[in-house]
């Protein structure tokens, strides 16, 4: 559907008493405008621009941003979900300002239920995707009621919807739970997104020094900690919903920064060793470790540059698991604890540097297939948007990846 050029604005009709993720509705849906690039104009339909165009937004509901993002950018929809017994109920709707009032009343409750011929009435799936590119994830987009029963289970589809479906093996299995047990904790003491990405900084900085100097017990448990943090300030960022370009940048930039330098600062703890660094390749291994790693972050901006706009990890199912373990922080954290664990701190180094040579490896091979399967008439597609057509839904990596059900198991 084409793109409104005129003023957009959003009413927000009513509230909810129940707060989610230490939000109310309207405070959540204002946000998630914001977002969208959309004037908010609370519980009123009075005095609005002749050229206006208006989305309202009930809000005893809660709206998946997709859904959100798609409806911004419709013209003429009312948009219903399905209730009790199957009857479709509207919940929000973008026409134009002479059409509001009457839209708005039915939105309410109180209208006769006849639109104008004009308008269409949509469903959630035909506003939004199930593919997040951005989050390597693919799950069903949603508008759920909102009701003090409910708060528990909107609270946790909030949150796992906020994780990434395609990550690292720690991430994915490990880091969950406690996860949302800090992103709950992080919420009731309010402290923001960029403080916890704050004091991961102060970690990851106090990780490499400890690491230096030779303390690698310490220095891992700092490391664990700031990784840990990691994960927790992304999820704060997005049930509060409150991720900001600056605060991406000040996540991102230390995310891509700081793992090689751990890795060196690992090695020149081992090099205070006389034994050790008699015995290591240390210069070797550093020219390993940050070409390798420089090499394989070239290799994904490659794909993502002159393949297709997607994620390599998200191109075939091989991709994504091998995501789980490609050289990266976390995979690599794991070799270095069980190298100390074993009292050989430098095989931990070795391992490291033989790991990310052969990712890179691997990744510079699946670049070069990419490049020849564009060539095809077919092209490159995600795997993820091919569920249920050419990837069938009961396939392990269905499972593993994504959350959403087989058709047999839908209700």
């Amino acid at each position: 559907m084409p793109v409104f050029d005129t003023k957009k604005i959003a009413v927000v009709l009513g509230d909810s008493p129940v707060r989610l993720w230490g939000l109310s509705s309207a405070e959540r849906l204002e946000r998630q405008l914001q977002h969208a690039s959309i004037d908010v104009w609370h519980d009123s339909l009075a005095a609005l621009p002749a050229d206006a165009v208006v989305m309202m937004l009930r809000a005893d509901y809660l709206y998946d941003s997709r859904v959100i993002k798609g409806l911004a950018k419709a013209q003429q929809v009312l948009l219903e979900v399905e209730s009790g017994g199957g009857k479709m109920v509207p919940v929000a709707a973008q026409v134009g300002a002479g059409q509001a009032g009457a839209v708005g009343e039915l939105l309410c409750g109180r209208g006769s239920g006849n639109i104008p011929a004009e308008i269409v009435r949509v469903t959630v799936v035909q506003m939004a995707q199930g593919f997040d590119a951005a989050l390597l994830k693919l799950d069903t987009p949603f508008v759920l009621p909102i009701s003090r029963e409910t708060r528990g289970v909107l609270e946790q589809l909030l949150f796992f919807g906020s994780y990434k479906g395609i990550t690292d093996l720690v991430t994915k299995w490990l880091w969950p739970v406690p996860a949302q047990w800090a992103t709950r904790l992080c919420v009731g003491l309010r402290i923001s997104p960029n403080q916890v990405t704050a004091l991961s900084l102060v970690l990851a900085i106090l990780a490499g020094v400890l690491f230096a100097r030779g303390e690698f017990g310490w220095g891992l448990l700092a490391g664990w900690i700031m990784t840990f943090l990691d994960t927790v300030d992304g999820k704060l960022a997005r049930v509060t919903v409150t991720s900001s370009r600056l605060g991406n940048i000040f996540d991102h930039g230390i995310d891509l920064i700081h793992p090689p330098f751990w890795y060196l600062a690992w090695g020149i703890g081992l090099a205070s060793n006389p034994a050790m660094a008699a015995t290591l390749p240390l210069h070797l291994l550093y020219w390993a470790i940050f070409a390798g790693y420089i090499g394989g972050r070239l290799c994904e901006g490659a794909f993502q540059l002159w393949i297709a706009s997607f994620s390599m990890f998200t191109w075939r199912p091989v991709d994504s698991y091998f995501r789980l373990i490609v050289a990266r922080r976390n995979p690599n954290m794991i070799m270095l604890s069980a190298s100390l664990a074993l009292g050989r701190p430098d095989l931990g180094l070795v391992a490291v540097a033989g790991w990310t040579v052969l990712s890179t490896a691997v990744l510079l091979l699946r670049l070069l297939m990419a490049a020849r399967a564009k060539m095809r008439p077919e092209g490159v597609r995600s795997w993820l948007t091919e569920i249920g057509l050419t990837v069938d839904e009961r396939a392990l990596a269905v499972r593993a990846f994504t959350r959403i059900q087989p058709a047999e198991n839908k209700v």
